[in-house]
């Protein structure tokens, strides 16, 4: 999978996909849940997301207390020991990994702590989601990063014009 072809042209397109996404929020189409689930599923039968792991090496998610707890468990290990080891907070106040790549994603792009993943992780690149154009500043951003994400933009775009 070419990262950099994607990078290159999800920046290209960030002002049109921009533009396109303002529009659906002004009016948003009737069947546009629908329509994004669809995209979601077909995005999702092209790009293989073990291919890429681009989110895993770029992208800090932001852990719950419930993650930490799940994840904690799962290492046997008391919170305070597990957020030491591998948290910290950052400038918003939220508690992310220490640093990136994420200390979870094995040379082979497989996530060993798939089935505790955090939240943020389970629902990235956020393409399923409801009522996408609420979150249009987040999905231009995923398009730099994720080939999914860019995908779904132009998929959306190319079916709705």
């Amino acid at each position: 999978m070419d990262l950099e072809r994607y990078h290159q042209l999800a920046l290209q397109k960030q002002k049109e996909h921009r533009k396109f996404l303002a529009g659906l929020k002004k009016k948003p189409p009737k069947n546009l849940d629908r329509l994004s689930q669809e995209i979601h599923v077909e995005v999702f039968e092209e790009i293989d997301c073990i291919q890429c792991a681009n989110c895993c090496r770029h992208l800090g998610p932001l852990l719950t207390e419930a993650d930490i707890t799940r994840i904690s468990k799962t290492f046997r290990m008391k919170l305070s020991a597990f957020e030491e080891a591998f948290l910290r907070v950052d400038e918003d106040g939220d508690k992310v990994f220490q640093s990136m790549p994420c200390p979870f994603i094995g040379e082979d792009n497989l996530c060993s702590i798939y089935d505790v993943r955090p939240k943020a992780c389970r629902e990235f690149p956020h393409t399923d989601r409801k009522k996408i154009y609420q979150i249009n500043h987040l999905t231009i951003q995923n398009t730099l990063i994720c080939p999914a994400a860019y995908l779904f933009v132009e998929k959306l775009q190319e079916r709705l014009k």
